[in-house]
């Protein structure tokens, strides 16, 4: 939480949120992560919009996502993966990394991210595409990632 709440304080990010569904709200403070302000604030918006939530959810674009993907590794080995896979990502063409929290690694088909969890000895994943081919893609990409740090991902 912390490390969301800071980048909301650096960059002004009115809102924030997790997969994990922490929503992050900045309303007269730097982000409060709390279920039912969130959602007494998302009603009290809806309720003064001339838009109906059903209009609003029809016009989002479609996105095809994995769910949570985890990796036993070892806690000594975490983080010193994550920095080796980094070095090798560093290398590739045509792809932007942000390294935040572990690594998200966009590029023409999507996303994905990878990152050490902090409660678990597991590395923690996920892919997002516009497409279901773009999801397999990620998916490929990122298991060949995986191989070369020795980790077995069946895409």
């Amino acid at each position: 939480h912390s490390l969301i709440k800071n980048k909301m304080q650096e960059t002004g990010a009115p809102l924030a949120g997790e997969m994990s569904a922490h929503i992050f709200i900045k309303h007269r403070y730097y982000g409060y992560d709390d279920a039912a302000y969130a959602a007494i604030r998302f009603l009290s918006i809806l309720a003064n919009s001339p838009t109906k939530l059903s209009q609003i959810y029809d016009e989002l674009p479609q996105y095809y996502n994995t769910p949570e993907l985890r990796f036993p590794c070892p806690e000594k080995d975490k983080k010193p993966v994550i920095k080796k896979i980094e070095c090798y990502l560093q290398e590739q063409p045509d792809i932007s990394i942000n390294n935040i929290d572990g690594l998200r690694v966009e590029n023409k088909h999507g996303w994905w991210l990878l990152r050490a969890s902090n409660t678990q000895d597991v590395l923690v994943a996920r892919c997002e595409s516009a497409s279901q081919e773009g999801l397999t893609l990620l998916k490929k990409e990122l298991s060949n990632i995986l191989e070369k740090v020795s980790i077995k991902f069946d895409a």
